[in-house]
């Protein structure tokens, strides 16, 4: 859980950049206000310390500022979740037992009283001792593998125990899928049966050894996580995790780790590390085991994210094998060795390629710049922006008729930086606005603009316009998916809204439009994560749980249903400002814009390609056989699959692997290729602004 946490501040980290508002990448903002009481030096937060934490979490938020009947419900629910994120510990009854007691924290912490912890703790001792005492009893002499079993691996899809019997049909599932798992991995039945129930005495004892006054910080992660999915509590420890993650050098195997419902899930893979150029990788991976150079792989399900955590972390150079869990894709269950290493910044690059199209014995040529980041920021560094316009140049010098933007796994970056790219093609303009908690605005542009917002609450930050040589002016496709966030969605946005771009690509992007401030806490207490703000677009709308919608849409790949803000728990509701597009200069810059009538025509012909594409409907296949599949794992389809890894015909290269895994994404760039060249056939290209 917390690991999601800090895996979600750093990929903030990396997506905002406000000039004069935010400035926290590498840096923690000391802004904490309000005074706390107890001791001048705190090694955890104690229960006197609860109210006024939460007191600076309302006040600071953009738009959660009183502890409401709701909050407080859904508070109790992410604790519940915390102490048991598998359903595996508490029966359906015990709820009823745990839920006063964790509302009463609210009031009793008032009077520095967090004693109700206390049954709380008795109760995750008990649970945890009678877990331990079935498994052990499920692992005896009379244990036997059952090859059609079927597990339902999503927690969020599976009731809790109302019986003891429900609760040992449960964890023998657990247990079978577990021990399955080691087997394929090539450890024995012993020795895979002596490990799990290792593990279920280690679990025992961490519960032990834990106190109620440890359950203060958990209650005070649930409270953040109960005002919306980016808002969180870390303790000092935590902090030091974030501290090391944030390191430049990002040592390790470059990808952003969360724990769902008992399982290690990859959310994202960082451009230039090891996991993305692996090529086999994807978001929504679940990790099922860590095994070190020449050692026997360690089984992670329902491990503690901070352990899963500190078993992938090391040296440079050496390597680890990941085992993936996948559903929806043709092998369920494949290991991945990655060398660890810093990540290679040159893979975070802009960088073009270029696609030709034939008719009637002319040869069109259309640029593709692939930009997986926003970044720059450091004096004298590289700078996405500056990168883009050399490749423009570049681009217009060999005379392509358009250009296809990839922001299809584009999470964010620097926003000044994304200003800046919108401006390469649509020269002077308001790009985006962020309205803070006091309802004040201030508005990032190229060049002067007047915006038409309330000039009594609007600041404007404006960045120097580039040369109008620099511009292009031609046809434009953005490409998108479920995983373009943040930063990526502003400029597909605006794009959209100046009528400058098409958006093609996954229905709607992922709807990350809220601005986080991490605010360090006095007396070692950790630090705060708050919400402070929501992005809008120069036609007024946030992309705040909505994300951009695609002009044209495509096919998704499988697994990513699932992917976007508004699957988070306590997701911020979108909402609306004033329009603020800058009206058009009589003598500026003529690029080519998008029509309604023209976007109609484009997305008709696009939907008949795709129809007709062996590609696509291999993909759609998959995607309707993941969408029945999904949250089922089969114990006898692990087995097909890890006997498909020993045919010839699959046992591929690295290399082989890598292109194969690149081709994957082959068809989504060509159908923006084509559609730009349905814009060139349609009618010739006329400039307007």
């Amino acid at each position: 859980m917390i690991h999601r946490l800090i895996g979600n501040t750093i990929r903030q980290c990396r997506n905002i950049g406000l000039a004069g508002i935010l400035s926290f990448l590498m840096t923690l903002i000391a802004a904490a206000v309000f005074l706390l009481p107890g001791r001048a030096h705190a090694d955890e937060l104690t229960c006197s310390h609860l109210p006024s934490v939460m007191e600076a979490f309302h006040q600071h938020h953009y738009a959660m500022k009183t502890t409401t009947g709701a909050i407080r419900s859904q508070a109790v629910e992410q604790m519940i979740k915390r102490l048991d994120s598998s359903k595996t510990l508490f029966y359906e009854a015990d709820l009823a037992t745990l839920r006063p007691l964790l509302a009463n924290v609210f009031d009793s912490a008032k009077k520095g009283s967090c004693a109700s912890l206390g049954p709380v703790y008795d109760l995750l001792v008990a649970r945890a001792r009678e877990n331990e005492a079935i498994v052990k009893k499920l692992l005896g002499p009379n244990f036997r593998i059952n090859k059609n079993l079927e597990f339902v691996i999503n927690a969020d899809k599976r009731a809790y125990a109302k019986t003891e019997a429900d609760k040992k049909d449960l964890l023998e599932k657990m247990l079978q899928f577990q021990i399955e798992n080691a087997l394929l991995s090539g450890i024995d039945p012993a020795e895979a049966r002596k490990r799990q129930i290792h593990r279920y005495e280690l679990q025992t004892r961490r519960v032990v050894e834990q106190t109620p006054d440890e359950l203060i910080t958990v209650f005070a992660e649930a409270f953040a996580r109960a005002l919306d999915p980016h808002t969180g509590y870390l303790a000092p420890k935590d902090m030091e995790d974030l501290k090391i993650q944030m390191q430049l050098s990002l040592e390790g195997i470059g990808a952003v780790l969360s724990s769902d419902t008992g399982f290690t899930v990859i959310e994202e893979l960082i451009p230039g590390g090891g996991a993305e150029k692996s090529g086999l990788l994807k978001p929504k991976d679940k990790i099922i085991a860590v095994a070190q150079d020449a050692e026997k792989p360690v089984d992670v399900i329902d491990m503690d994210l901070r352990d899963v955590v500190s078993l992938i972390r090391g040296k440079k150079g050496t390597k680890v094998t990941l085992t993936i869990l996948r559903q929806g894709d043709r092998k369920e269950r494949f290991d991945v060795a990655i060398v660890r290493d810093k990540i290679d910044m040159k893979e975070q690059e802009a960088k073009i390629t270029y696609e030709k199209r034939f008719e009637k014995g002319r040869t069109y040529l259309f640029g593709v710049i692939d930009l997986p980041s926003f970044y720059g920021g450091e004096k004298g560094g590289k700078s996405s922006s500056e990168d883009v316009k050399k490749l423009l140049a570049q681009a217009v010098k060999q005379n392509v008729d358009g250009v296809v933007l990839n922001l299809s796994r584009n999470s964010g970056g620097l926003l000044d930086e994304a200003v800046r790219v919108v401006g390469l093609f649509v020269g002077r303009g308001a790009v985006v606005a962020v309205k803070d908690s006091r309802g004040r605005t201030t508005t990032l542009a190229n060049g002067a603009v007047a915006t038409g917002l309330s000039r009594f609450r609007t600041d404007m930050i404006q960045f120097p316009q580039h040369d109008p040589d620099a511009l292009y002016l031609g046809p434009l496709v953005v490409l998108t998916s479920r995983l373009s966030a943040s930063a990526s969605e502003i400029v597909a946005g605006a794009l959209q809204d100046y009528r400058r771009a098409l958006v093609v690509g996954a229905d709607h992007t992922f709807g990350k439009g809220s601005v986080q401030t991490l605010m360090q806490l006095p007396w070692d207490l950790g630090a705060m994560k708050v919400t402070t703000g929501l992005y809008f677009l120069p036609g007024g709308k946030s992309t705040q749980k909505t994300g951009v919608a695609a002009d044209i849409i495509l096919p998704a790949w499988s697994g990513f249903d699932d992917v976007g803000e508004a699957a988070l728990d306590y997701a911020l509701p979108p909402q609306a400002i004033a329009p603020f597009i800058t009206a058009p200069e009589k003598e500026g810059p003529a690029y080519s814009r998008f029509d309604d009538k023209t976007i109609g025509l484009l997305a008709a012909r696009s939907q008949a390609r795709v129809a007709g594409s062996e590609k696509f409907a291999e993909i759609i296949r998959k995607s309707k056989e993941a969408a029945q599949m999904k949250g089922i794992v089969r114990i006898a389809d692990l087995r097909d699959a890890a006997n498909r890894e020993d045919d010839p015909a699959e046992n591929k290269t690295r290399a082989e692997q890598r292109q194969r895994a690149i081709e994957q994404y082959a068809p989504f760039i060509d159908e923006c290729v084509d559609i730009l060249f349905d814009r060139i056939r349609l009618r010739p290209v006329r400039s307007a602004v």
